[in-house]
């Protein structure tokens, strides 16, 4: 009889981050705080064993294979979150009007865009902290998901309508993104 196929991945846990498995949800907890997140397939399972998380799938399909890389990459990514965290640069651009923006709560407020009278808003994630200083503008949290979100959300909200983009290339535009 031949030989079932299977895929195993192991993710190293770092000495100062610990997760926890319960009920499909996996939680990581580090220095600059906690991630919980809900990994289900009936064909995935996620175990912790000592400083490693262990990924295991029996009899895998394409779509099994594309899955567990996924729960990998999450995984990952939520570990360097809760150690490096995640920091996205922005810079505010205008050549007509000039942009002045802040924060209020969870709302970034873009005032004066493109020489508008009320303020465009963009709603900032939970866990989220974006800091504003004249021209640049930076993001930070622990959930890479939430953090690129808010940026989408502020690019989004400087979206030029009803004007020749090739000459209003006013907005606020992402620099660089990654770790801190």
């Amino acid at each position: 009889m031949a030989k079932m196929a299977e895929i195993k991945e192991e993710i190293t846990i770092p000495d100062n981050v610990e997760v926890t498995i319960e009920n499909n949800s996996l939680t990581v907890k580090g220095e600059k705080g906690s991630i919980s997140r809900v990994f289900f397939h009936p064909k995935i399972d996620l175990k912790v064993n000592g400083k490693v998380v262990e990924m295991h799938c029996k009899n895998p399909r394409r779509k099994d294979k594309a899955r567990a890389g996924t729960f990998v990459a999450h995984i990952k990514n939520m570990i360097k979150g809760v150690t490096e965290g995640f920091e996205y640069k922005m810079k505010t651009v205008f050549s007509h009007f000039p942009i002045k923006t802040s924060v209020e709560e969870n709302e970034f407020i873009i005032q004066n865009f493109l020489g508008e009278r009320s303020p465009r808003r963009a709603k900032i994630l939970e866990g989220v902290t974006v800091e504003a200083k004249g021209d640049d503008i930076t993001v930070q949290g622990v959930d890479k998901e939430k953090v690129g979100q808010t940026v989408a959300n502020i690019e989004r909200a400087t979206k030029v309508k009803h004007r020749d983009v090739r000459v209003f290339q006013d907005g606020i535009y992402r620099v660089s993104k990654g770790g801190k």
